[in-house]
């Protein structure tokens, strides 16, 4: 079965994030730019927690904090579940189905390598679908 290290050589290892105490808005603006539904909250090389369009709606606009004013730290997601490259796609899928997350870091040596969201794991197990239906139908066709 297909490993997160195999969806990373696809995608690539690209990681963005933002520091702790960066405003909000900020952070907003840089997954807006990047085209990103969430971004790792890093302090160095330091994975801290990270930050979704989900924790904005729920956690500033909700509750009527100002987004300039209110630092990422304030709304991350502390301690996030992280995977490894050698997971399985399929665990990683379980994972954020239980959990109900979207965005995995992938961590290697207490370093991030990645990160994987619920859209890439979706389309392995589409891909991976896909190619076994293939192989049935040129069986049965033989």
């Amino acid at each position: 079965m297909r490993q997160v290290r195999h969806l990373l050589e696809g995608k690539g290892s690209d990681v963005y994030a933002i520091a702790p105490d960066a405003p909000v808005l900020e952070a907003i603006r840089q997954m807006a730019e990047r085209r990103v539904g969430a971004l790792l909250v890093m302090k160095g090389d330091q994975l801290t927690g990270i930050v979704s369009e989900r924790d904005y709606a729920r956690k500033v606009i909700l509750q009527g904090r100002s987004s300039a004013q209110t630092a990422v730290s304030d709304i991350m997601s502390a301690a996030p579940l992280t995977v490894s490259p050698e997971t399985d796609v399929f665990d990683c899928m379980r994972l954020c189905t239980d959990r109900r997350v979207r965005h995995l870091p992938v961590m290697q040596n207490q370093r991030v390598v990645g990160v994987i969201s619920i859209g890439d794991l979706v389309k392995a197990v589409i891909d991976v679908q896909a190619e076994q239906i293939e192989q049935l139908q040129r069986y049965i066709t033989s």
